[in-house]
């Protein structure tokens, strides 16, 4: 006879509900400029930091760490600590604070290469000629998007 204790049932459903995982967070950093250096950028609510050649480099290089930190704390189910208020971080006179946002969906589906099936339309001789050169659509289709996309 197998006895299951419902409450500990329903305690694990319940933490699975509460566990729902936030689609995009926003947490502020501080960009750090010195002469002759890389813009410096640190998120203070989570002791890590990154840097770029200029302000662009630095803001996509901070949302990437954002989301690898996250999705780590995320993947550990680490405690994530709310974010400062913008208003509330302090800055000297070479630093600006700014909110970094990161999509984390996309972050998540990143670390999974998971294939997916897609339905492409194209013309039917372009097929054909494909066919002819023993083409891999699926290869082609990811070379290009990578190139597209730029990833």
């Amino acid at each position: 006879m197998i006895i299951v204790n419902e409450d500990h049932e329903n305690q694990g459903k319940k933490e699975k509900k509460r566990m729902k995982k936030v689609e995009r967070y926003f947490y502020p950093a501080v960009f750090t400029y010195e002469p002759d250096q890389e813009i410096a950028v640190v998120f203070p609510d989570l002791d890590c930091a990154t840097s770029g050649v200029n302000e662009d480099d630095a803001l996509l290089s901070a949302r990437e760490l954002l989301g690898i930190v996250l999705n780590g704390m995320e993947e550990d189910g680490e405690a994530i600590p709310a974010p400062t208020p913008l208003n509330e971080v302090k800055a000297e006179k070479n630093e600006r604070v700014v909110l970094v946002d990161v999509f984390m969906p996309t972050v998540r589906l990143a670390q999974v290469n998971k294939a997916v099936n897609r339905t492409v339309t194209l013309p039917a001789w372009l097929n054909a000629v494909a066919l002819e050169h023993n083409v891999n659509f699926s290869q082609v289709l990811q070379e290009a998007l990578k190139q597209q996309l730029n990833v």
